[in-house]
C-alpha cells in the first residue's frame, strides 16, 4: 500500500487542526507537522489572560480540553502524527514535492517529501518604523515567548508605567492585563478611535469604560519615537510632541501574513498580501493548501478577498484543508463575515457582518441602521446594559451586520446576529424568532428580537431615528432642535445630558402639548434613558400634527459624550 505523505508547516492553530483532521480520515497516511517554535498548538488568544493572571498554569495554553499537554509525545501516541517542534522549514521545492528544514536546536538539516502540503505559517507582528524600536522593554504579544516575558514582568511587580501602542483587540486586552498587574497603562491609538471594527459612537462607549477603570487612552496620535537610556526604554514621544514616561511598551498595531516561504516557492500572493486560496483552501499549486493567518479568504457578503487573522477561522480552515489533503478536494470553506469579540474590563465589544458605511460602500445603497439600548435580562435578575446597532437593507430586509457593546451578554447577541446573516435571514424572519426564555437568561422579548422590532418599525416608517452622533453634530453646528426628555423628574435630577432639553414625562406629554414649538414643522427630538418612552412620546406628538419628530436612538445610555450629570 502506498501511504500518502501529508506535510504541514506551522504548529499553532490551523496547522495542528489540519494534521489532526487528516489523520482521522486516513489512518494510513504519514502526517508530519513542522513547527518553528518549541511549543505546539498554543492557545494564542489566551495570552492576554495568562499575562493578566486569570490563570497561572502556563501549560493551560497548551492543553487539550481534558488537560493533556499537546507535546510531541501526545501527537505521536494519541494522533500518530510526527510533530517536529523547533524545526524551521526553509524552502519548498514544488517540482520535487519536497520541503527543506533545519532543526533550530541541533542545527541538523534535511528534506522531507510530500504528496500534499499544507502551509500554515501564520502572521508576523507589524512594527512601527520609528527610531528606538530596538530598545529593551519593547515587545509584542504574538508568541509564547512574548507571553512569558510579560507574565514575568507581572509576577516581578517592578514595572510601574507601560504604554500599549494600538487600540485594537490585542491592544485593549493587553491594556486590561497590565492594569490588573498594578501597572499604570496608557493606550496610544493613531486613529480617531479604539476598536475600529466598531462605529465611533460605540467605540467611545468602550473608551469611556476603559477610562473609568483607571487606564488612560489617547486617540488620534501616533508614536514618533521610542526614548531610552543605556539601551533601555524610558519613554515614548508622540507625534504631537507629548512625551510619556514608561518602562514597558507593547506594540499591538496588527499583523502581516507570513508569506516569505510561499512567495519564494512561487505560490500566488493575493492582493491583500496573503497567500491566494480558493474555496478548497488550495493555493495556485493543486497539491498545496494555505490556511490561517497567512492566507486570504473571501468575505461572504461582499465576495471580496480579505485577511481575517482569527483563531476560530484558522481552525475551521484547517479542518477543511486536512480533509481535502486526505480524501481529495471535496469540502469547501465559505469564507467569513468577520465576526469578532473582545472583553475589556467589565465591558465586551463584538461585531459581525458590515457596518452601515461598509454596506453602502459595497452596493447596499438602501442600507439603514438602528440602535437599541436595553438590558440583557430583567432588573430583578441583575440585568446588564447592551447597546446594539443592527444594519439591514431597507428594500429587502436582509440583515447585513451588527455591533454590540456593554456589560451584558454581548457574545449571545453577536452569535445570534452572525447566524442570521449566514442564514441570509431578513428582519421579518427574526422579529418573531422562537428563542429560549426565562428571567435568568433574557427578557421576555430578548434584546436581539427587540432590536429587530426597532428595525422593523424603522423600515415601516413608524420609528424615525436619529443617532447620537448626528445629534452631537447638530449641537456643534449651533442648531437648536427642541429636545424632549420623556423621563420622570427623579431620573432627570439624578442624570441628564444638559443639552437644552425640556423635561416632559411621558405620562404628561398629551396634556402639555402647548409647551412644544407651535410650528408643526419644527424639529423635535425625543429621548429617555433608552428611548422607549422617547419613541412613545414621539408617536403621541406626531398624532397631534407635528411632522418633524425623531427619536434619539439608544437614549442616554447610548450617549458617549460628556453630560451635565
Amino acid at each position: 500500500m502506498n501511504e500518502k505523505r501529508i506535510v504541514v508547516i506551522g504548529g499553532s492553530a490551523a496547522g495542528p487542526k489540519a494534521a489532526a483532521k487528516a489523520r482521522r480520515l486516513d489512518e494510513n497516511a504519514e502526517v508530519i507537522l513542522f513547527q518553528k517554535s518549541p511549543d505546539l498548538s498554543m492557545a494564542s488568544c489566551g495570552y492576554p489572560y495568562y499575562v493578566g493572571g486569570f490563570f497561572d498554569d502556563r501549560n493551560q495554553l497548551l492543553c487539550t480540553p481534558a488537560g493533556v499537554v499537546r507535546d510531541t509525545k501526545f501527537y505521536l501516541n494519541a494522533k500518530a502524527i510526527d510533530a517536529r517542534p523547533s524545526t524551521e522549514v526553509t524552502a519548498i521545492d514544488r517540482k520535487a514535492h519536497t520541503v527543506s528544514f533545519r532543526n533550530l536546536v541541533s542545527g541538523a538539516t534535511g528534506t522531507q517529501a510530500y504528496d500534499k502540503l499544507i502551509v500554515a505559517t501564520g502572521a508576523m507582528p507589524r512594527m512601527p518604523p520609528v527610531p528606538g524600536i530596538e530598545l529593551a522593554g519593547i515587545t509584542t504579544l504574538q508568541s509564547m515567548k512574548d507571553a512569558d516575558f510579560l507574565r514575568s514582568i507581572r509576577d516581578a511587580g517592578k514595572i510601574k508605567k507601560a504604554v500599549v501602542v494600538g487600540g485594537g483587540l490585542i491592544g485593549m486586552e493587553t491594556c486590561e492585563a497590565l492594569h490588573l498587574a498594578g501597572i499604570e497603562v496608557t493606550v496610544v491609538e493613531m486613529l480617531p478611535q479604539i476598536l475600529t471594527f466598531l462605529d465611533l459612537d460605540l467605540a467611545m462607549l468602550m473608551e469611556n469604560h476603559v477610562r473609568a477603570k483607571g487606564a488612560n487612552v489617547i486617540v488620534g496620535n501616533g508614536v514618533a519615537e521610542f526614548l531610552g537610556e543605556g539601551g533601555k526604554l524610558t519613554g515614548i514621544k508622540l507625534k504631537n510632541g507629548t512625551e510619556l514616561e514608561c518602562e514597558l511598551a507593547v506594540v499591538a498595531i496588527g499583523v502581516v501574513p507570513n508569506v516569505a516561504l510561499a512567495k519564494s516557492a512561487g505560490l500566488e500572493i493575493g492582493t491583500t498580501g496573503g497567500i491566494a486560496t480558493d474555496a478548497f483552501m488550495r493555493t495556485s499549486d493543486k497539491d498545496i493548501y494555505a490556511i490561517g493567518d497567512c492566507a486570504e479568504i473571501e468575505h461572504r457578503i461582499t465576495g471580496k478577498k480579505l485577511l481575517a487573522p482569527y483563531g476560530d477561522l484558522a481552525n475551521l480552515e484547517g479542518r477543511v484543508a486536512g480533509e481535502n489533503a486526505a480524501l481529495g478536494d471535496s469540502v469547501t470553506f465559505p469564507g467569513t463575515i468577520q465576526t469578532g469579540i473582545c472583553k475589556v474590563f467589565e465591558f465586551s465589544a463584538g461585531a459581525t457582518g458590515l457596518s452601515l458605511a461598509n454596506a453602502i460602500k459595497n452596493g447596499y445603497s438602501n442600507a439603514v441602521s438602528v440602535v437599541n439600548a436595553s438590558a440583557d435580562k430583567p432588573g430583578f435578575m441583575s440585568g446588564k446594559l447592551l447597546v446594539t446597532r443592527v444594519v439591514a437593507d431597507r428594500k429587502t430586509g436582509k440583515i447585513l451586520g451588527a455591533q454590540v457593546v456593554g456589560p451584558g451578554k454581548v457574545d449571545k447577541q453577536v452569535a445570534q446576529w452572525a447566524l442570521s446573516i449566514q442564514g441570509n435571514m431578513t428582519i421579518e424572519d427574526v422579529v418573531n424568532a422562537d428563542l429560549p426564555y426565562a428571567p435568568p437568561f433574557s427578557l421576555a422579548i430578548d434584546h436581539f428580537i427587540a432590536t429587530a422590532h426597532l428595525m422593523q418599525n424603522t423600515m415601516k416608517g413608524r420609528l424615525k431615528g436619529i443617532s447620537v452622533m448626528e445629534v452631537k453634530r447638530k449641537l456643534d453646528a449651533g442648531e437648536k432642535p427642541f429636545f424632549l426628555d420623556a423621563r420622570g423628574p427623579e431620573e432627570y435630577e439624578a442624570m441628564r445630558l444638559g443639552i437644552g432639553e425640556t423635561l416632559i414625562p411621558l405620562g404628561a406629554v398629551r396634556k402639555r402639548l402647548g409647551e412644544l414649538p407651535q410650528d408643526k414643522n419644527a424639529e423635535i427630538i425625543c429621548y429617555c434613558k433608552i428611548s422607549l418612552r422617547g419613541y412613545e412620546a414621539a408617536l403621541a406628538i406626531e398624532a397631534h400634527g407635528w411632522k418633524n419628530v425623531r427619536v434619539m436612538e439608544g437614549g442616554i445610555m447610548a450617549w458617549p459624550y460628556p453630560r451635565e450629570k
